[in-house]
């Protein structure tokens, strides 16, 4: 997208006293109706979509509380835009589709609503749709007494049967990632030490260091591209989205497909800029790569006789084969040279 094309697609702030209506009206002049298979888009009690012979619907959707999810004193708005629409467009990859439609609801305490809270939020959030081709339909805007809550549901699109599903995993497939791997936790360490985006006191090289990893938190790209390749070909026999951290999520899938699996630590694709950062900061990148969470990269498996038909890249990311699928009794393992351990999941957890 270049500059004019940011700025005419971009909400312009409004009156603070904008009341809901006005502000769906705003946003319903961003947001046409375009599509031949949208009959009705925003404006009416619900959207109405054509569907298309032979193909099926996948739907996904994420909740993003403040205080949970995020933290509104450290999460530039334009970026929480991105990423509460980012995080389901990984999920619809994850499946092997295309995400075709977006749904987005968001709470509010009265004092954010009376800010440019929405227009810079929707600005994030409609150049990533616009990117991908994702039509925003609707969704709803409520009051809340504290804290911001977001619902982000994406709506996608493939061809019969080809969904990709976790539970497709067989022994003797490999374990393949896409990216890299830890960086948006070491973002999340970060944050978490107070370090914010640029204009601190720090020399140039340490700036790109720190804004690499804090942006990997928060504005994850999500791997659009590489789940529509794999779900078109039908290359991937099982997949799942890097969102609890590859220690929970490789079980996860494990535990759907009745199967189970030995990586290889050496083999991860680390971020180079994770090493660099625990070498400075007494971090663990290992740990990182592994429990880190939010990476949003694709973690699939694929039988041994189509590793050759993938592709080497797709939008620039490269994949990595980290391991391989073998029988549920021998569980699910990491190995380091002669070493192997079980890898208990050690990700995300709500509760």
């Amino acid at each position: 997208m270049n500059d004019e094309d940011k700025h005419s697609s971009s909400l312009e702030p409004q009156s603070t006293s904008l009341d809901e209506f006005e502000f769906i009206a705003s946003l319903r002049q961003h947001t046409p109706c375009n599509a031949d298979d949208l009959v009705l888009g925003i404006g009416d009690d619900a959207a109405i979509i054509r569907n298309k012979p032979h193909h099926e619907t996948v739907v996904t959707t994420d909740l993003l509380v403040e205080d949970v999810d995020f933290r509104r004193s450290t999460t530039p708005v334009l970026l929480l835009g991105h990423k509460s629409l980012a995080v389901s467009l990984s999920d619809i990859a994850a499946m092997g589709a295309r995400p075709r439609w977006t749904i987005i609801s968001v709470g509010l305490p009265e004092e954010v609503w009376r800010s440019d809270f929405l227009h810079e939020f929707y600005d994030g959030l409609l150049e990533l749709a616009q990117y991908y081709g994702v039509q925003l339909v609707g969704g709803d805007t409520s009051r809340t007494d504290s804290k911001i809550v977001i619902n982000s549901t994406v709506i996608g699109e493939c061809h019969a049967g080809r969904a990709i599903r976790r539970s497709g995993a067989k022994p003797g497939d490999q374990v393949f990632v896409t990216g890299s791997l830890g960086a948006s936790g070491g973002g999340l360490r970060l944050i978490e030490r107070g370090v914010h985006l640029a204009g601190q006191n720090f020399t140039e090289s340490e700036t790109q260091l720190l804004d690499h990893l804090l942006l990997r938190h928060l504005r994850p790209e999500p791997r659009v591209g590489w789940g529509m390749v794999l779900g078109q070909e039908q290359l991937a026999t099982a997949m799942i989205d890097l969102s609890d951290g590859l220690s929970s999520d490789l079980n996860h899938l494990c535990s759907e497909s009745s199967v189970g699996a030995l990586i290889s630590s050496t083999q991860l694709p680390v971020d180079t800029h994770v090493v660099e950062l625990c070498g400075r900061r007494a971090l663990d990148p290992l740990q990182l790569a592994l429990h880190g969470g939010e990476d949003f990269e694709l973690l699939f498996t694929v039988r041994p006789e189509n590793v050759v038909k993938l592709p080497r890249r797709v939008d620039g990311v490269e994949i990595v084969r980290i391991g391989e699928i073998v029988d549920a009794a021998n569980g699910v393992k990491i190995s380091e040279g002669a070493k192997v351990w079980d890898l208990r999941p050690g990700g995300w957890k709500h509760f």
